[in-house]
Order: C-alpha cells, then structure tokens, then sequence
C-alpha cells in the first residue's frame, strides 16, 4: 500500500472508462483528469455528468482537478491512459487519440514517471506504438528513466452493478518492480483485486479476446435467429428450451454496436492479417453482426408489403438510438443501420430517444430526434433499444404510438409480452 500512497495520479481522457477511474481515486487521494474537450471540463467541473456513468453525489465525493491545461500533468507522476481507440471506415484500427494522449503525456514526462495504458489496443501497442512516441517527446528511456504498463478496461457503461470498483483489475508492466508498483495503485481502489499478467502484449491480447469471445457467441444467436425466421420458429423460444440445459450459454440475439464488442475484434483481425494469417471464424462472426440492421429493415419492409403498407404515407417509429440500453452514447451504434436501409424506401422514418442527445446525434449521423409529444402514429414501429422506459411503458406505452389502424411492432431484444399481444398489433421478435 505504501507505494501507492506515495503516487500522484492523473487520468487522461474522461469519458465513459476514465471518469470512473478518476472517481475511484479521487475519493481517496487527489487526482488530475485531464480531457482535450474543454466543454466536457466545463461540465464537469460545475457537477454536469452526461453521460450518467456517475452519481453527481459520488462526483463530489471525489477529489478531482479537472482540467484540459497539459501542463498540469507534471504535477502527477502516475498517469492512466483512457481516450477512445475507434476503427476508421475500412474497420482498421484508429491509433489517433492514443498517438495524441502518447504526445502529450511525453512532453511532459519525467524520470520515475509511471504511464498504464487502459485503452483496448491489439498486441504490440503499448511497446511498439506508444512507448517510442513517449521517448521521442520527452527525451528519457523507458525502463531506464521512466515506465510504462497496460491494464485493461473493464467498465460496462450503463451498468451500474459491475462498477469499476468491483471488477478485477488485469495489470502488466515492463519489469516486475513496476509491475508491483502498478498492482498496488490499482488494488487501493479496485476492492475485487488485481491480476497480474506475465506480459504486456499477454494483457493487451487479453482484452479484445475477452470481447471477440462475446462477439462470436452473439454472432452464433444471430445466425439462429436468420435461420429461425426461415424455419417460421421463435428463436426465444428456442433459446429458452435449449437454456434448460445445465451448461447451455445465455447469449441472446440482437445489435452488436458500442466501443468493445462491435470495434474490438477488427484490432486483433488487423494484427492477424499484419502477421500473414487470415482469421476465418472471427470476421464471419463480424460479418454476421454488422449485418442485422440490414436484416431486421428488410424483414420489416417485407412484412409491410405483405400487408400493403408500403406507400409515400407510411410511417416507421424507431425506438431508441444510443448503442445500448441506458447510456446517452450514439457513437457506434449499429440502430443507424435499421434507419439507413428504411431510408431506401419512400417512408417517413421517426427516431425518439429519451436518453440520446439531438445535437450529439445530428453530429454524429445527420439525424434529428424527435419528441415524444411531437411523434406522428405509426404503422410500424421497431423497439431497437430496450431502455427502462420502454419496458416499463410495456403494450400500453407501445399502442399509444401506433396509429388507430393498428401495425407491425418489431421487438428486437424480445422485451415485450408476446402473450399480451394487443389485437390490432403483428408483432415480430428478433
């Protein structure tokens, strides 16, 4: 514990995986999160959390300094790197956030600093990519005047019983003095303890397994559910009849978007095909997933035709447009694909999100959100993201948005009763 004590910490990149890092700490020592985006600095330091990750009662709590001044990171000599690692268009790797956060941090290294690295990268970036950029800003050697360590990131945004508290904390390091160094800061704030790994690259490969595996599992219930709707049988019926099985996993269908499952498998896909070796089951996997959205407008639009909805009238409702349940992030989320293929179809297309932000949202896809009160009836509607005010809306808050000729209702994560079906409804379950 003593080595910890002694540390002074800075958090770089404060969005969904640093705030609660920052938090953790904060609540113990003095901590410097440090963000590029001063409107998120602003936020936060006059108590605003939008991306609700945070009680405003436990961001008090903590003892922060928030600030997007680099120069105020001298001050810390124990720096944990959280900014994004996002994909570009030809799903490869986007290295940009980590090569900035890389640079700044050098420039103002010192010797006996300490740098982990928490964002999910391929094996090889932490030594091969980061440490040289860390060297050639500040001019010190690594593992001689400074130190560098991975640690993966664990937090799942929107879930607020897997807290970053009580997960265990994976840690590697370049020598065993730095990894002890490193597995005492963390265990002072993580309660459900540490690991440690016998390598940086065995944590770094640790990290985007761990979500290729959820990945790959998902991509399996979806290519159930095409085959289900062939076979004209309900894939959660299917799925709770095998699920009386002892050792049966409860993967469900459904949109694989957000930062982990959807981008992580294209950074070890990358390093795989960089090394000479084509992966076959992964990118199948990826395949699959990227093509629901797809699956789910075209068996909507067919369902339409099939009933004589398809005119320049015809009215589509989606429900929910973030990447997941709960959270207020649209980045990443696999719902604009539903909205892109409707829009190949002279309809009027609707999106309403309790959570998302329209001006975020506008940013990111060109979309504008619509109010509750403002929503036209619908003839179809697709419940795409089960947040808490949908399933406690249930039917009733559902029938209220179709129109009094009734219509075609597609559950995508199977959240509604589909034996309190109201009569003017069609429902269809992924």
């Amino acid at each position: 514990m003593s080595q910890a004590i002694k540390r002074n910490i800075s958090v770089i990149g404060l969005g969904y995986v640093g705030l609660p890092v920052a938090v953790a700490f904060g609540k113990k020592r003095k901590v410097i999160g440090f963000d590029i985006n001063q409107k998120r600095i602003n936020e936060l330091k006059s108590g605003v959390e939008k991306t609700n990750e945070i009680d405003l009662s436990e961001l008090k709590k903590a003892d922060i300094f928030f600030t997007s001044n680099k120069g105020e990171l001298s001050r810390a000599d124990f720096h944990i790197v959280t900014v994004p690692t996002p994909i570009n268009d030809s799903k490869e790797p986007d290295l940009t956030p980590l090569i900035l956060a890389s640079k700044t941090i050098g420039e103002i290294l010192k010797k006996g600093d300490i740098v982990v690295y928490e964002s999910t990268v391929y094996p090889g970036v932490t030594e091969d990519e980061c440490l040289p950029i860390l060297e050639d800003a500040s001019g010190l050697k690594s593992n001689a005047d400074f130190f560098v360590g991975y640690s993966p990131e664990r937090i799942n945004p929107g879930d607020k019983k897997h807290k970053f508290e009580m997960i265990k904390k994976v840690v590697s390091a370049q020598n065993e003095n730095t990894l002890e160094i490193i597995a005492d800061v963390y265990a002072s704030v993580v309660d459900a303890g540490v690991f440690k790994a016998t390598s940086i690259k065995v944590a770094e490969a640790a990290k985007v397994i761990e979500n290729t595996q959820r990945d790959l599992n998902i991509a399996l219930m979806n290519e159930l559910a095409i085959l289900s709707k062939h076979m004209g049988i309900d894939t959660n019926d299917i799925l709770e009849t095998a699920g009386t099985k002892w050792n049966f996993l409860p993967f469900k269908p459904g949109l694989v978007g957000g930062h982990c499952i959807g981008v992580d498998p294209y950074y070890l896909t990358y390093k795989s095909r960089e090394l000479g070796y084509f992966p076959k089951v992964i990118l199948s996997g990826r395949e699959i997933n990227d093509g629901m959205g797809k699956f789910i407008a075209d068996s909507l639009i067919n369902a339409l035709k099939k009933r004589n909805k398809i005119t320049r009238s015809t009215v589509i409702t989606i429900l929910g447009v973030t990447f997941k349940e709960n959270v207020s992030d649209v980045r990443n989320t696999r719902v604009i694909d539903i909205f892109k293929e409707l829009g190949h179809q002279s309809l009027t297309i609707q999106i309403y999100d309790p959570y998302a932000d329209n001006q975020e949202t506008q940013e990111q896809h060109g979309i504008d959100l619509i109010e509750l009160n403002d929503l036209k009836k619908a003839d179809a509607l697709v419940l795409a993201v089960p947040h808490k005010e949908f399933i406690d809306g249930g039917w009733k808050f559902i029938n209220k948005l179709i129109g009094p000729d009734g219509g075609i209702v597609y559950d995508v994560k199977c959240i509604l009763d589909k034996n309190d079906i109201p009569k003017n409804i069609h429902l269809i379950r992924l």
